[in-house]
């Protein structure tokens, strides 16, 4: 009898540890609601995902220690912080090694311009987003960046005519 208890003890543990990784459909509003508008009351966001207060912010905070919500921020009109431009570079690397990607990934991780940086699949190694203020500033930046990391074969730089569509809401999945 003992044992069956620790047995079905320990199934109802990580049947917990199972649910306690999965979003049901009210944490999906709270972290669509949060990424419209990241300053919403919890009043507010309550109303919106249709929880009492308590059990909301219940929510948040258990998302927050999840690492599903991982931190708050403010959306910045690019253009009008003056960096106007986005270049997108594809980067092949010389035959990596652990000691040159290490080298290249925290020269990357550096650099103020390169908003993300992608590991990829096919002809390029990784994809990066970049902004700059001047096609001469961008000029420098390969110069003096990434000219100089370490491992780095072919550098090819796409420049962003205009922006389509730019989303920071997941879809609702």
């Amino acid at each position: 009898m003992c044992l069956r208890m620790i047995a079905g003890d320990e199934r109802i543990l990580a049947d917990n540890a199972k649910k306690e990784n999965i979003m049901d459909i009210i944490d999906r509003k709270i972290v669509r609601a949060l990424q419209e508008n990241a300053r919403l009351s919890n009043q507010e966001l309550s109303e919106r995902v249709g929880l009492s207060p308590s059990p909301c912010l219940r929510r948040v905070r258990a998302l927050e220690r999840r690492g599903v919500l991982s931190g708050y921020t403010a959306l910045v009109d690019q253009e009008k912080y003056g960096l106007p431009l986005n270049v997108f570079v594809e980067i092949k690397m010389e035959r990596p090694s652990d000691e040159l990607i290490r080298g290249f990934e925290a020269g990357i991780a550096r650099a103020d311009e390169i908003l993300e940086c992608y590991l990829m699949t096919g002809s390029s190694d990784y994809l990066l987003h970049v902004v700059s203020a001047s096609l001469q500033d961008y000029e420098n930046f390969i110069r003096n960046v990434l000219t100089k990391l370490p491992g780095v074969r072919s550098i090819d730089s796409k420049f962003a005519f205009g922006l389509v569509k730019k989303n920071t809401v997941f879809p609702p999945g």
